[in-house]
């Protein structure tokens, strides 16, 4: 004969604002650099030179509709 054990529901554990803010300010800042890698890395605002940067993100520069060309 099987016997099933039924464990009892685990509760969820509620997450305070100072422990989301860290993790909400890194977030925002990692979208806020992709954003311009993708956006605005190229030409007179270039911050590092050559095509490297805009070359790897060329594809996702037209995917989001920024013009690059």
């Amino acid at each position: 004969m099987t016997h099933i054990i039924v464990q009892p529901a685990q509760s969820a554990v509620p997450i305070s604002p100072p422990e989301l803010l860290p993790w909400t300010v890194f977030v925002g800042l990692l979208l806020l650099m992709t954003l311009y890698f993708v956006g605005a890395e190229q030409g007179a605002t270039s911050l590092i030179r050559g095509d490297a940067v805009h070359e790897f993100v060329h594809d996702g520069r037209h995917l989001l509709g920024f013009p690059c060309h």
